[in-house]
């Protein structure tokens, strides 16, 4: 029996909510192991209420079907192999809302090629640590530290970063040639989460929005489970009242980066309760 996300026990026909999950980190640059992350999820997934106490609202409430993962971890060669093949697994969703589970933030560009491609007026809020403004990573243009890069030109700029504070400063320039703009995680912290969330919808000036939730996004004394962790970062909080105000702007998500042979059992967690904040939030008024 395949494991499966608590409460996705509806069939995929009936169901708007659809998990699946990427497991593959073959390019990521520091620790390894993300492509462990989307069954610690699930596994982690079973500890947490159907019942959200804040927003009453019980996850049985609506139909969520988890379709497995696409690919075995040992399954994928290129990165070009699952950038594809997740963009075909969101065409066979082109109706439903995906919540992708990583592996890697290359994953990302995947969604980000089907939605420039078979949505109107959409954009990206990226939660990172890191610019991934990247042109090519060790010879390699689709690696996770490019994902913002490739997804920059997939949606036509149509993409912001929130808690970035780190990158180097070749990113740094190109970002500012090409117009790419991120609200750092000191900003973030000076203006407070609703005002840098406003400014983000406001740069974006979109009505949907996808959610790209990198876990270094947030500060490793919170989420220390992650191939390349940096301080200074948001907090869980944060992300929880973020994906509150978008509600129903959000169109799909994923969730990345979390790495399972670095955590201690926690990150795995916050990855989960996070996948019931993206579902709450967007079947809530």
């Amino acid at each position: 029996m395949l494991l499966q996300f608590a409460d996705a026990n509806s069939d995929l026909s009936s169901s708007y909510f659809v998990i699946f999950g990427v497991p593959f980190d073959g390019t990521s640059s520091y620790r390894q192991g993300s492509k462990f992350a989307p069954d610690e999820m699930r596994k982690a997934s079973y500890n947490l209420e159907s019942y959200l106490l804040e927003h009453d609202f019980d996850m049985r409430s609506v139909r969520i079907h988890d379709m497995g993962n696409i690919g075995t971890l040992d399954e994928f060669g290129d990165v070009r192999e699952v950038i594809d093949t997740v963009y075909s697994t969101f065409i066979s969703l082109k109706d439903k809302f995906p919540i992708m589970l990583g592996g890697e933030h290359s994953i990302t560009i995947g969604a980000a090629k089907f939605l420039k491609e078979k949505m109107d007026d959409v954009g990206i809020i990226f939660i990172d640590a890191h610019a991934d403004f990247r042109d090519e990573y060790l010879g390699n243009k689709y690696s996770h530290a490019c994902v913002a890069r490739r997804a920059y030109e997939y949606m036509r700029g149509k993409i912001i970063s929130i808690g970035v504070r780190s990158a180097s400063k070749e990113e740094s320039i190109d970002a500012k040639k090409l117009g790419y703009q991120w609200i750092s995680s000191y900003d973030f912290m000076e203006k407070g989460w609703k005002d840098s969330i406003e400014e983000a919808l406001e740069i974006l000036n979109v009505e949907k929005i996808y959610l790209s939730i990198d876990i270094d996004g947030i500060d490793p004394s919170y989420a220390p489970g992650t191939g390349t962790p940096e301080y200074f970062g948001l907090k869980p909080i944060d992300v929880k009242r973020i994906i509150k105000f978008l509600g129903r702007k959000l169109i799909g998500a994923d969730i990345v980066e979390i790495c399972p042979p670095c955590d201690n059992g926690n990150t795995a967690v916050l990855g989960a309760r996070l996948v019931q904040e993206i579902i709450a939030a967007a079947s809530t008024p």
